[in-house]
């Protein structure tokens, strides 16, 4: 492999009924050392033939509805800053950051 190629890994464990009881990642250029493990994953990639976005949204059953509600409204910040330095689109980021207040506020769950 190269320097100028990374690679992403993601395992996920399932219980019988096909629900996610483990999700492992690791990446070659990852902080740390070894393999991670978290509680959930929202994955998105856009196919430019279809100009479509594939996802892939997956959580453990030990994900709590709090812990939700954090790792949303964190995700939707994050989105936010993408938004803004893809695009350059700084009104509408500043839009959506106001929107991730409401949505803390209203999540009940602290900014």
């Amino acid at each position: 492999m190269s320097d100028k190629t990374k690679e992403i890994s993601i395992t996920v464990e399932l219980d019988d009924n096909d629900v996610p009881e483990k999700i492992d990642w690791n990446a070659t250029d990852k902080a740390g050392e070894g393999i991670a493990n978290c509680k959930a994953m929202l994955l998105s990639m856009w196919d430019p033939k279809k100009k479509d976005t594939l996802r892939l949204d997956l959580w453990t059953k030990e994900m709590t509805k709090e812990e939700m509600k954090i790792f949303f409204h964190q995700t939707l910040v994050t989105m936010a800053d993408t938004l803004q330095n893809a695009t350059e689109e700084e009104a509408m980021a500043e839009d959506m950051r106001d929107f991730t207040s409401y949505f803390a506020e209203k999540m009940e769950i602290m900014e």
